[in-house]
Parts: C-alpha cells; sequence; structure tokens
C-alpha cells in the first residue's frame, strides 16, 4: 500500500472517531503509525489533508461489493457492506458531506466522487432494462444513501437492516422503476 493512502485511511478514521475537528497531521501521524510530520509531507495543508482523504473515500467507494447474484442482491450487499465493514468508510463520507456544504473547495472534489457513482449506477441500470436509467440511477442512490446514512446516524442505528431485509428493499425499489 503506498504511503499516501496510509495516511488517507488513517484520516478516515480520524475524521470517523473524532469528527471533522479532530482532524490534524498530528492525529494522522499517530493513527497511522507513522513519524511525526509525516503526514505534513505528503499534505502539507490542511485542505490538502481534506482533498487527498476525499479522494482516497471515493476510491474506496467505488470497490465492488462481493455478490454474484442478482442485482437487487448487488445493491444490498453495497449498503450492507457500507453499514457493516465499511461503517467508518461512511461516517467519514457524511463528515465531508457536511463540511463540503460551507467550503466551495470541497464540494466540487465531494461532487465529483458522487457523480462517478452515479454514472456507475446509471450504467448498470440501463444494462438491467433501465428506461430512463440517469434517474432511476438517482432513485437507488438515493434510496441507498438514505438507508445506510439511516442505518448509522439516524434511528434505524439502533436496529440495523439484515442482508436479507436491504435485499427485499432493494428488490422492491427495482420493482418500482420496472427494473428486475
Amino acid at each position: 500500500m503506498e504511503r499516501v493512502d496510509v495516511i488517507a485511511d488513517a484520516a478516515i478514521e480520524v475524521i470517523a472517531a473524532e469528527g471533522m475537528r479532530g482532524l490534524t497531521h498530528r492525529a494522522v501521524d499517530c493513527a497511522a503509525g507513522l513519524p511525526t510530520g509525516s503526514t505534513s509531507y505528503y499534505a502539507r495543508t490542511r485542505a490538502a489533508l481534506l482533498e487527498l482523504t476525499i479522494a482516497r473515500i471515493v476510491v474506496l467507494d467505488q470497490a465492488p461489493p462481493r455478490s454474484s447474484g442478482s442485482l437487487a442482491e448487488f445493491i444490498a450487499g453495497y449498503a450492507f457492506e457500507a453499514i457493516t465493514a465499511g461503517r467508518t468508510r461512511m461516517l467519514a463520507r457524511y463528515e465531508f458531506a457536511l463540511e463540503a456544504t460551507r467550503r466551495p473547495e470541497l464540494r466540487a472534489v465531494y461532487d465529483e466522487g458522487g457523480l462517478q457513482i452515479r454514472h456507475h449506477a446509471a450504467a448498470v441500470l440501463e444494462a438491467a432494462g433501465s428506461t430512463d436509467p440517469a434517474r432511476h440511477a438517482r432513485v437507488v442512490v438515493d434510496w441507498m444513501e438514505g438507508t445506510i446514512f439511516g442505518a448509522l446516524a439516524g434511528t434505524g442505528s439502533l436496529a440495523p437492516p439484515s442482508s436479507e431485509s436491504l435485499v427485499a428493499s432493494a428488490r422492491e425499489i427495482l420493482a418500482g422503476i420496472g427494473v428486475e
């Protein structure tokens, strides 16, 4: 793994645990187990550290879930992975979403990552027979984002959805847009 990825992964951990206020070069060095000053070498400013970290989140968000079943199982697998193994990444991503509302320099980077996910979703839905892939991608991605957020930070965190319930919901969403 590249050192810059180690730093970005540590920054994700720090943000998920401490929020944006906890993100410092020193905190990232400590979380990564690196000598003091290592993070500053790769990201001189806080803005550079934030950009490096959101770029890493985008890369990690692109990793496909482990599913070889139906489209509903694939979608549910992505959501389930985000709620379980990807919990830290998603919490950091939501911190970035809020921070991007106040920092235009982050907004562009954050939005680009979201657009990549939506374009990928549209391509998958088009291949599955969607009559309006861009609109349907918004529906599916918005359902996923809402479900993941609810399970991690909303009242749904009291009883996160099971893999089976996510598959059932994904089937309902797909049936609603005419894709099965």
